[in-house]
C-alpha cells in the first residue's frame, strides 16, 4: 500500500481518508536524505479537511472518556487546542526543553534520527485527570511514549493517544504502552 492508498481508519469514512490523505504533502529527503516527511501544514490550510480531522479527534477523545487533552509540541498543539475548545476540556502542553516557565518535569528520549527532551508543568493535570495525548505523526513512538510517561509522572492517567498520520512500518505503536488511534496510515515509501 502506498501514500496514494492509505489504510482505513475507524474515525473517518474511506472517502474522507482518501480526501484527507491527499491534503497531506510528502516532502522527500527532509529533514535528512531518505526520509519522506509527511507535512500536515497543507491539511491545516484546507478548512474542510482540517474540520474533518478535528471532528474525528473529538469523537476519538469522547470515546476514550478523557477529561483533558495534551498536545505534543508543536504540531500536536494545532490539533489539541481546537479539540479542547470544542469539547470544553483543559489543554495540557507537552513541550520541548526550556519552553515552560513554571515548575516542570522532563524526560529524555530517542527519536528516529537523534534524541530529544520533553517537559510538562508539574501542576498541569486536573484532579482525576484522564488525559488523551495528541500529536501530528506517529513514527517510531519515542515522542508519544515520552509524553505518556510525563503525564503519568505528574499524576495523570493516559486514556489514549491519537495522531493524524502513522508510519506503520516503523512499528511506533508497539513502543507506546497505551491505546493508539490514527487517521491516516502510510505504508511503505
Amino acid at each position: 500500500m502506498s501514500a496514494s492508498a492509505p489504510a482505513a481508519s475507524p474515525w473517518l469514512s474511506p472517502e474522507l481518508v482518501e480526501d484527507v490523505s491527499r491534503m497531506i504533502r510528502t516532502v522527500p529527503d527532509f529533514p535528512r536524505p531518505g526520509i519522506q516527511f509527511r507535512d500536515i501544514t497543507t491539511l491545516l490550510q484546507d478548512p474542510t479537511g482540517f474540520s474533518h480531522v478535528i471532528d474525528a479527534f473529538c469523537r476519538m477523545i469522547t470515546s476514550a472518556g478523557a477529561n483533558a487533552v495534551a498536545g505534543v509540541e508543536s504540531r500536536g498543539f494545532l490539533i489539541a487546542a481546537p479539540v479542547a475548545y470544542a469539547l470544553k476540556l483543559p489543554i495540557i502542553l507537552v513541550r520541548k526543553q526550556n519552553k515552560l516557565p513554571g515548575e516542570k518535569v522532563g524526560l529524555d528520549f530517542k527519536l528516529e534520527y537523534g534524541k530529544d527532551r520533553l517537559e510538562i508543568h508539574k501542576d498541569s493535570i486536573p484532579q482525576d485527570g484522564k488525559v488523551f495525548i495528541v500529536d501530528d505523526l506517529l513514527a517510531t513512538g519515542g515522542t508519544l511514549e515520552a509524553a505518556c510517561q510525563l503525564v503519568e509522572m505528574v499524576g495523570g492517567t493516559v486514556v489514549g493517544t491519537g495522531c493524524v498520520v502513522e508510519l506503520p512500518e516503523l512499528n511506533g505503536r508497539n513502543k507506546v504502552k497505551h491505546d493508539v488511534h490514527t487517521l491516516i496510515q502510510y505504508q511503505g515509501e
